[in-house]
């Protein structure tokens, strides 16, 4: 069987050339594999985590002590997702424009240090790890393979992020992450997986 490069190559959903070690304002989210909700539920527009939500929650208010270039911003666990903002300090000032610059690229197998994928990376490693050992398995996935970021360009841009991300579990009944909201998707209960 020969080598069909269009079916096994990964389109990268970064923006070409963009440097994601820049100093700005990255709005994050992450999904659970096949939207499985692993980390609790929403109840009355408030979301109340389980064990497995605490751990996500934990390892990602620990992300500035990995990342010290890294400060945090609003976020919220979600029972199949997480939403954050992350923001690249450059040390000397907190502007929050940011500009094109095409430097340290991202390539396959040759991670940039610091750079946002880098960081989400090591966040749903650590997270991935420690859920594993507490189930004693790593199927199935906790993670879908990928992630969503923009970069947030403008200060009433962060804002609007901000008061999405706070506001997110009040509008969980009609959310597309949902599953309940749409019953086309398959939800497993975790009792089959501890």
């Amino acid at each position: 069987m020969s080598y069909n490069r269009k079916q096994y190559h990964r389109r990268s959903i970064r923006l070409p050339g963009y440097d994601y070690t820049q100093p700005g304002a990255y709005y994050i989210t992450i999904c659970t594999y096949q939207k499985q909700c692993w980390f609790g539920d929403v109840v009355n527009g408030i979301m109340h985590c389980n064990q497995l939500g605490h751990i996500a929650h934990s390892f990602w208010l620990a992300l500035p002590c990995r990342f010290p270039h890294i400060q945090l911003e609003a976020f919220v666990i979600m029972p199949n997702h997480l939403h954050g903002i992350l923001m690249i300090l450059d040390g000397q000032s907190n502007t929050m424009i940011t500009d094109y610059h095409p430097r340290k690229m991202e390539k396959f197998g040759k991670p940039v240090t610091g750079s946002i994928p880098t960081v989400i990376r090591s966040f749903k490693s650590a997270v991935t790890k420690r859920i594993n050992l507490l189930r004693r398995s790593s199927s199935p996935p906790i993670w879908q393979r990928n992630y969503y970021e923009s970069i947030i360009r403008i200060e009433s841009g962060l804002d609007k992020v901000r008061d999405y991300i706070v506001n997110n579990p009040q509008h969980w009944d009609s959310d597309q992450e949902n599953p309940q909201s749409h019953p086309s998707y398959q939800v497993d209960s975790l009792d089959l997986y501890f």
